[in-house]
């Protein structure tokens, strides 16, 4: 059995206030949640949400991760400092990262050996566009993404990693996969990740949907035999909402 996860991505919202008032109301909401429960945080708010959630069941994670250790490259944060602040996992490869700032399969599998290296637990996002969906291309895409993402990764590696499926149409549109459609999106990317590094680790990797995923489609959704949790956007930056999809993920 795979423990489910439920990941929120706050995106670029939350002052450390703003962060503390949401982060405060959440923890006895979700503390009996029966999955694993990560806030993924704007690089501003990890050590003051890490302190907050320290010794509860909120793990905390960052939006991004440089591929490199140090150096010349303004913007960028490293393994090192998301670590020292607290970060336990990272999003990487988020298609708001592919769509606005260049992120390319090459840079996200430069960004997940990073990641892995440094002992943070990777989210890697794959998932096509509207235009892939309505040309019958889905599968390709997705396919394209996972190959270039785990490219030269070891298996004791990939099996470390979370990935989220967000069919690109479906994120911050309100409009969701069906729940057919997840379903079998994601038992095809688990049929990619059985050919890269067969059916044990395919078996046991954790696959979450996150496309608009929110408290009245969640018991729907989880109920896919392939989906193993969520990552959450706009349902993650209300203690409520964010609690009743923890909740519901068992």
């Amino acid at each position: 059995m795979r423990k489910a996860i439920i990941a929120g991505n706050w995106k670029m919202n939350k002052t450390a206030a703003e962060a503390k008032e949401l982060v405060t109301a959440l923890l006895p909401k979700v503390k009996n949640a029966k999955c694993d429960v990560v806030v993924c945080v704007p690089f501003t708010d990890i050590a003051l949400v890490a302190e907050l959630c320290r010794g509860s069941n909120i793990k905390v994670g960052a939006q991004n991760i440089a591929w490199a250790d140090n150096g010349a490259f303004t913007g960028e944060i490293s393994a090192a400092m998301l670590k020292e602040a607290g970060a336990e996992y990272v999003i990487i490869g988020h298609s708001e990262r592919r769509q606005y700032f260049g992120e390319t399969d090459k840079s996200v599998n430069a960004r997940l050996k990073q990641a892995l290296i440094n002992g943070l637990k990777p989210i890697v996002c794959v998932g096509e566009k509207l235009e892939d969906r309505e040309g019958g291309n889905t599968e390709k895409v997705c396919k394209t993404q996972v190959v270039g993402a785990f490219e030269t990764v070891s298996a004791d590696d990939a099996a470390k990693t979370v990935i989220a499926y967000e069919p690109v149409w479906a994120i911050g549109t309100g409009k969701t996969a069906t729940d057919e459609q997840a379903n079998e999106t994601i038992g095809y990317i688990r049929s990619v990740v059985k050919e890269l590094y067969g059916a044990k680790i395919a078996d046991a990797m954790r696959i979450q949907y996150g496309g608009s995923m929110n408290a009245k489609n969640v018991d729907s959704l989880m109920a896919q035999p392939e989906v193993d949790g969520g990552l959450i956007g706009g349902a993650s930056l209300k203690a409520d909402d964010f609690a009743y999809i923890v909740n519901a993920a068992k």
